[in-house]
């Protein structure tokens, strides 16, 4: 019996209802097993080895299974999966917005802020800050610690399985957990080629996955997947899906991995995704799990791509407006210099106005980004040191020295030898004539016999 098409209603619907912020970007092999324990007791656990699996076909289309395993120093939950699909998905439509701006590179700059609302997760007028940036802050730090190891991962450039190791992200914060600099993600590069081909991701509803459990959300990525080119899936044993898909603990006893796993599927059916919950069939194995094939559902749609994101939807302009920009404004600098090169000034004035106060600025923080935009992009000035050093030391994880170039407010301190130095050429250069006899005769010093070092 074929399944029942999708409804036109309810497909609108859903259509209208999807935004930008309501896709998400799975990579084709990753959500063939889990990624971790799903139970939290232990997975969120230091030192966490996962092991676990998945099945292919090879070159002569014979059947195997590849191994696969996954060290989290930090431990790994579930829920984290939510933001490493979520990023994905922003960073890739940030590339979409950003195209024609040269070579697309691996970073994503974004406020916490900016990624929460977009993913859905606070109030786009909720307050800054709070337990959803602890959170968030956690889950980066434990994905940036993963390892990932597969001895066949399919690569979609090359068409072939291929032995693999790589991470998943890295990240510099600010030290100040009320910031409103830009947080910076750094995708691992391997990992990265993997997902950018057509052949490597796929979309999916962010909104249906964000309202299920952790199992269910997993079962979910693999349908979508399948349903992207078919109707139904494959044959599946029950034992591979509750243990290697899902998460479940190998050592449940059959039959609790057959009920979990009738668990799940009835939430996908509740929720539209899959057809009418399946009949389970007995195969010839020694602990009859049987085997299940899954349907469509009559709710089930497809995520189609994002719409071209305009200049207001991108983590750019949103920092442009936390410095005073208008939008008109934040659209027209987008527009006139390459997103690098905004992104980069974009966070050398927040830096600025949070390190030294307003003082520092001569007009406004708007002018000095204005104006310093200008003269990188026309005479290639570059950031000033205090800004590599406080770049260096966030990556370090140190704070800011007490007596170093970014202690109190003004302007970046300078040290006394240096400002010695610049003391005596503006007294030397801009001091009046005086009428002391022989004032004449010795003329005002050059430069450099300011510099000279006098022997006492």
């Amino acid at each position: 019996m074929a399944p029942t098409p999708p409804p036109r209603a309810n497909t609108t619907a859903r259509a209208e209802r999807a935004a930008p912020s309501a896709v998400g970007l799975g990579q084709l092999t990753l959500v063939e097993h889990a990624l971790c324990p799903l139970d939290t007791g232990r997975s969120l656990r230091d030192n966490l080895v996962f092991e676990t699996g998945y099945f292919y076909s090879d070159r002569n289309r014979h059947r195997r299974k590849a191994t696969v395993r996954v060290t989290c120093p930090g431990g790994l939950s579930p829920a984290d999966e939510f933001y490493l699909w979520g990023l994905l998905a922003l960073t890739f439509a940030d590339m979409a917005a950003a195209a024609g701006d040269g070579p697309a590179d691996t970073e994503f700059h974004a406020t916490p802020h900016f990624c929460l609302r977009r993913l859905g997760l606070i109030d786009p007028h909720a307050n800054r800050g709070g337990r959803q940036y602890q959170q968030f802050a956690a889950a980066l730090d434990r994905l940036a610690q993963v390892s990932y190891a597969s001895d066949a991962f399919y690569d979609p450039v090359r068409g072939e399985h291929r032995r693999v190791r790589f991470g998943f992200l890295s990240y510099s914060l600010p030290l100040d957990p009320g910031s409103s600099r830009a947080w910076r993600i750094v995708w691992d590069p391997i990992f990265f080629d993997l997902v950018r081909p057509l052949g490597g991701q796929f979309r999916f509803d962010l909104d249906t996955y964000r309202e299920l459990d952790p199992a269910a959300r997993r079962l979910f990525l693999l349908v979508s997947k399948i349903f992207d080119r078919r109707d139904t899936t494959p044959r599946f044993p029950v034992d591979h899906l509750a243990v290697d898909v899902l998460g479940f603990s190998p050592t449940l006893a059959p039959r609790h991995r057959r009920q979990k796993l009738q668990r799940v599927i009835a939430t996908l059916v509740a929720a539209g995704v899959l057809a009418d919950s399946p009949a389970f069939e007995p195969r010839a194995a020694a602990d009859g799990s049987g085997s299940v094939v899954l349907t469509r559902g009559p709710r089930f749609l497809r995520a189609s791509p994002p719409p071209a994101r305009v200049a207001a939807d991108s983590p750019l302009a949103d920092g442009l407006v936390s410095l005073g920009f208008d939008a008109v404004a934040a659209r027209r600098l987008l527009k006139k210099y390459p997103r690098p090169l905004v992104r980069e000034w974009i966070d050398i004035t927040a830096a600025a106005r949070e390190r030294f106060g307003r003082s520092f600025f001569t007009r406004s923080p708007q002018a000095f980004l204005v104006d310093n935009l200008r003269h990188a992009a026309t005479a290639g000035r570059t950031p000033p040191d205090w800004w590599h050093e406080l770049r260096r030391r966030e990556r370090d994880g140190t704070p800011p020295r007490a007596n170093g170039p970014f202690a109190g407010t003004g302007s970046p301190a300078r040290s006394d030898e240096s400002a010695a130095v610049l003391r005596r050429i503006a007294d030397a250069a801009f001091a009046r004539p005086t009428d002391e006899p022989g004032a004449a005769a010795h003329p005002i010093p050059t430069l450099a016999d300011i510099l000279r070092l006098r022997k006492p």
